[in-house]
């Protein structure tokens, strides 16, 4: 049934009221292994918006690629900040919801009201300097990150010039939170340990609650550093930026910084490497080509790591789809679901050349990723480095068969099992020396790595290497 206006208004809208309407359970096994087919059957029963069932909470899933821009450009119709939603001003969020300990944590990617605009403007500040390409600290940022990948790849090759390996465990992940914790400014190996406990985070196991504590209680020792002795470092500019942020607030913010940067590259970086060796044509010949972002901008199209945004809520009473919305009802904008609508496939990720920046992988309207650019530089330097430094890579286990992790936001592998075989090169210098020394091209001479020392006594280190050597 389909919505249009006649003189009162829109007729043939849908009223009935969320609660009311049974929504079929989101996160279930069709969804971990199929999202699409879940997509499609809820697009085929409900049109562009369906109401559906999040760990018991109804909530509205939007599917259309058009009603998605409608609702992420529209930041006064659609605000963000649980204090507009209806369901939980008035009690009926159960308490113990799972999705709520993510939600409650008031950084910048939930929160609404006024205190949004300030917080959003000292992000953009504090980012710019490892964002723009111009500014010394994003030349020695990216030069860093070459570094890391590196290390991680000649760590996989103690195993052996050729062999099997886990690049999710072994690259992907790990390489984003040694990129986070140069952007933090942790001295020394400190923040491993504290990287250690965002895995432990991301993975929900039975261990993510202490782990979610010791990581909440390093970031505010951080935060306390900074405030003291500032540095060339995130939460230094972040605070230079918005001198009024409590250590709380600046924790917070930085545990966002690390979410961000960790679980959304890491995903980014499997996805494009699954694309090229399961035989997609065109994704394998743009990185051939040299052009890894290309690549990497075709995968977010069909397999975005962030499938669903943070909930925003109607302020109004809001036709939507063929469903009205009513005002303080949740409302979740889902970036996979449009980009397999008719709409997007058939017409807007047409081009045959270069394809579109029109996805939503990033969001859209003011409230986009803050950190966009940085989490492509630091995915397209892993995978650049990746194919450089491997002659050969291929899948362990069909594509079919490879281990999905879903949750109500991102969707990336289990593992990446691979087998492959190195490129024989000389190891890096870990401080670059005199511009004739090897690898001073690739490493200024102002750049300052980890020492291996130090990582070998670092939990994270201690975990990678332990990776290699049961894996022998």
């Amino acid at each position: 049934m389909e919505a249009h206006w006649g003189e009162g208004g829109p007729v043939g809208l849908d009223d009935t009221r969320l609660e009311d309407l049974s929504p079929e359970p989101l996160l279930t096994r069709d969804y971990e292994t199929r999202p699409s087919l879940v997509y499609e059957r809820l697009r085929q029963r409900h049109g562009a918006v369906a109401p559906v069932d999040l760990l018991g909470v109804p909530a509205w899933l939007v599917l259309g690629y058009r009603e998605s821009l409608d609702v992420l450009q529209d930041d006064a119709g659609w605000p963000k900040g649980l204090e507009n939603w209806r369901a939980r001003t008035e009690g009926r969020v159960p308490s113990d919801w799972p999705l709520g300990p993510s939600l409650e944590v008031n950084h910048v990617l939930i929160q609404g009201g006024p205190g949004y605009r300030p917080l959003r403007t000292a992000w953009d500040a504090a980012l710019k300097p490892f964002q723009d390409p111009r500014h010394p600290q994003a030349k020695r940022l990216k030069a860093a990150v070459t570094v890391y990948a590196d290390e991680l790849i000649s760590l996989v090759g103690e195993a052996g010039g050729t062999g099997l390996a886990d690049l999710s465990a072994q690259f992907s992940r790990p390489l984003p939170l040694m990129v986070a914790s140069h952007l933090l400014g942790f001295p020394g190996s400190q923040g491993d340990d504290a990287l250690m406990d965002m895995w432990r985070v991301l993975d929900a196991g039975p261990d993510a609650e202490p782990a979610l504590e010791r990581l909440l209680a390093a970031l505010a020792e951080l935060a306390a550093v900074k405030l003291k002795t500032p540095g060339d470092d995130f939460p230094s500019y972040l605070l230079a930026a918005h001198p009024g942020l409590s250590l709380d607030e600046l924790a917070r913010e930085l545990f966002m910084l690390l979410g961000m940067t960790s679980d959304h590259v890491g995903i980014l970086i499997s996805n494009t490497v699954v694309e090229v060796l399961s035989g997609e044509g065109s994704v394998r010949a743009t990185l051939s080509a040299g052009m890894v972002r290309e690549a990497m901008n075709r995968v977010v199209m069909r397999k975005p790591p962030l499938v669903n945004f943070v909930p925003r809520f109607a302020a109004r009473d809001t036709p939507l789809g063929k469903y009205t919305i009513r005002a303080g009802d949740p409302v979740w904008v889902s970036s996979a679901a449009a980009h397999a609508d008719p709409l997007f496939a058939k017409h807007v990720a047409s081009s045959t050349t270069v394809s579109t920046r029109a996805h939503l992988s990033w969001g859209a309207g003011r409230r986009q990723c803050p950190a966009r650019e940085l989490a492509s530089t630091v995915a397209a330097v892993g995978v650049g480095r990746l194919f450089e430094r491997f002659a050969h890579l291929e899948l362990a286990l069909p594509v079919d068969q490879l281990p999905w992790r879903s949750s109500p936001f991102m969707r990336g592998l289990r593992s990446l099992p691979v087998r492959y075989e190195l490129v024989p090169m000389p190891v890096r210098p870990t401080v670059a020396g005199p511009a004739s020394s090897p690898g001073a091209e690739l490493v200024p001479v102002e750049t300052v790595v980890p020492d291996p020392s130090a990582r070998q006594r670092s939990s994270l280190w201690r975990y990678l290497t332990g990776l290699i050597r049961s894996g022998r």
